[in-house]
């Protein structure tokens, strides 16, 4: 078993945070797991991507083979469109479906959801409705890691045991609204437009 999987979005929306509760979690489950991260002047709202693999095995390289991956996570649609080419033909590509504005020629939003729509597998998640719905607007990463568990080698438990984890030294609330997003994000379709 071997899993590829890129991570992309924007300076400050999580990316790094979303990649390492993946890879703790795969940890946790005995996996063996590389990973690499490229920021992109991330403080001035450039891009970032890390490139995470999971595999039984050991594994020789932290980055991805482009046309090789089996997940794209994109916290929003521009970005998972950026790293596109990257996505195997029969991988997923898991998207939030608000944009992050951040260039003035920015694409019509209809066009970057159709050009996800082509795709035979993605999953268009609504991730800041449903961060709002959890009670944290912040955890629209958490909303993501939910929306692309069904595609992750880990289970659902070991990921929230690692969400549970990770905000245990805080307020109660804060680690429960992050459950909470993640579950919402977990419930997003597989098929389709934002709901």
């Amino acid at each position: 078993m071997k899993t590829d999987i890129i991570l992309a979005g924007v300076g400050g929306q999580g990316v790094l945070s979303m990649a390492a509760i993946i890879a703790k979690a795969a940890v946790t489950e005995t996996l063996s797991v590389r990973q690499s991260e490229v920021h992109g002047m991330a403080q001035r709202g450039g891009a970032v991507v890390a490139h995470l693999r999971i595999a039984e095995k050991r594994i020789f390289s932290d980055l991805v083979p482009q046309g090789e991956a089996d997940l794209i996570i994109a916290m929003e649609p521009l970005e998972s469109l950026r790293y596109a080419s990257w996505l195997s033909p029969a991988g997923v590509l898991v998207s939030a479906a608000e944009p992050w504005v951040n260039i003035p020629d920015y694409p019509e939003l209809d066009r970057l959801y159709e050009a996800i729509a082509a795709f035979p597998r993605y999953r268009l998640a609504p991730a800041a409705r449903l961060a709002q719905e959890a009670g944290l607007a912040k955890a629209v990463n958490m909303v993501m890691v939910g929306a692309a568990s069904p595609f992750l080698p880990v289970s659902v438990e070991t990921l929230e045991q690692t969400i549970s984890a990770l905000f245990a030294s805080g307020e109660p609330p804060l680690r429960e609204a992050n459950l909470r997003a993640f579950r919402l994000g977990r419930g997003t379709g597989t098929k389709g437009g934002p709901q």
